[in-house]
């Protein structure tokens, strides 16, 4: 039996099933399942442990690593619809340092595409400030022979700093608090930070939901029990994501924290066409540009796939993997045959579904063709292959679930 908090599990039978046998696996202990469709929250589980002597609630405040990136995504887009910046403009048009050594023909719409070509960079954050982090990629050459908008590859951090410095530059506050005034708040996500106050961390520090390493541990076996030479049990060695210099730092695409049920709410308010509960937070043309294809049948160079993106989303590409007819680029060497695309949202999604994953851990998005949305969030850190078979079989488990077939 595992520990189950909040409503629905009854309504996903396959999903929780699912869950369970990764616990079973040692992918991890504990997580949250939000699942919403057509204006009723299915369920809102808290799944599982938290840590070896707690369970984990659905309020828990859950680490989405790189699912916090569609929240700089909108907060560039609301600068746009305002007249305040272009998709177009060179990014050195409102962070003028940034066009040194070869990098003064990156768009904003280079950055969100993952085009930009300065993926590569290694940033000491969070020890370094936040300026001494926009220094270095500011004065850093663009990877040799990468054209702007021509040659593709997921940017991990870097280029999110650029986009929270761009708001910053255009509006005057900080990123953290841009977000937490303009796209937080009105969505009611009053549990979610990205850059946690240091007085709110200090408050409740074990609110935060660790990460743990199980990628030894999913294999461990009957040794699960013993004390491995750091003074932790296979399995429950936490990553250091939710300590108070990770979780109170602001890295704009990286370290956002909240419940799954909350950030399900900003993917609701893209399925309402920027609005919620009343509150409009964009234009509809505004989400329609953010979740349309822009960069369709690229080779991603860090992914080693083709993917589809949006504007700093991710678009359906399961096709290219299903019929790897559709990749086009040559770079694929049509290897994509029977292969799981990376961070996807499994074979049941519609084509038109968006959103983003965290690093091993999580995953949120929306499928408008089924008005649905699904917000996961895992507390273990497995293999690749493993996270992409569990995050397989829970996503297509939603589907079963709610007896939604092919698409």
């Amino acid at each position: 039996m595992i520990d189950v908090d909040g409503p629905g599990a009854d309504r996903l039978p396959t999903t929780v099933e699912a869950f369970r046998q990764g616990v079973a696996a040692g992918w991890h202990h504990g997580g949250q399942i939000f699942v919403w469709r057509r204006g009723e929250t299915i369920a809102d589980l808290g799944l599982g442990r938290k840590r070896r002597d707690e369970a984990l609630r659905r309020d828990a405040q859950m680490i989405w690593l790189s699912a916090t990136k569609p929240v700089g995504a909108v907060a560039i887009a609301q600068l746009w619809e305002r007249g305040l910046l272009e998709l177009d403009d060179p990014v050195a048009r409102h962070l003028p340092e940034f066009g040194a050594r070869g990098k003064e023909s990156i768009t904003l719409r280079h950055v969100l595409t993952h085009t930009g070509g300065f993926r590569l960079l290694n940033l000491p954050w969070p020890a370094a400030s936040w300026d001494e982090v926009l220094e270095r990629i500011c004065s850093a050459r663009p990877e040799p022979r990468w054209v702007p908008g021509q040659k593709a590859g997921y940017h991990m951090q870097a280029s999110w700093f650029v986009l929270g410095e761009v708001v910053r530059r255009i509006d005057g506050r900080p990123f953290e608090r841009y977000v937490r005034d303009e796209v937080f708040e009105p969505l009611g996500m009053d549990d979610c930070w990205i850059g946690m106050p240091v007085e709110v961390y200090r408050s409740d520090p074990h609110r935060v939901a660790p990460i743990y390493d199980t990628e030894a541990s999913s294999s461990a076996g009957d040794d699960a029990g013993e004390i491995t030479a750091s003074g932790f049990e296979p399995g429950w060695r936490p990553f250091p994501w939710n300590r108070e210099d990770r979780v109170t730092g602001v890295n704009p695409g990286a370290n956002g924290v909240g419940p799954m049920a909350q950030l399900g709410r900003f993917y609701r308010m893209l399925l309402g066409r920027g609005v919620l509960d009343g509150r409009r937070v964009l234009l509809p043309q505004t989400v329609e540009a953010l979740t349309a294809p822009h960069r369709v049948g690229m080779y991603d160079h860090t992914f080693k796939a083709p993917l589809d993106w949006g504007l700093g989303l991710i678009v359906n590409s399961e096709h290219y993997f299903t019929c790897p007819e559709d990749a086009g680029d040559p770079d694929s060497k049509g290897n994509t045959g029977g292969a799981r695309m990376p961070y996807g949202y499994g074979r049941l999604a519609s084509r038109r579904t968006f959103g983003h994953s965290g690093r091993r851990t999580s995953t949120a998005f929306a499928d408008p063709e089924h008005d649905l949305v699904v917000a996961i969030a895992l507390n273990g850190s497995p293999g690749d292959e493993q996270h992409r078979a569990r995050t397989q079989a829970l996503t297509e488990g939603v589907y079963r679930d709610l007896g939604l077939g092919e698409t």
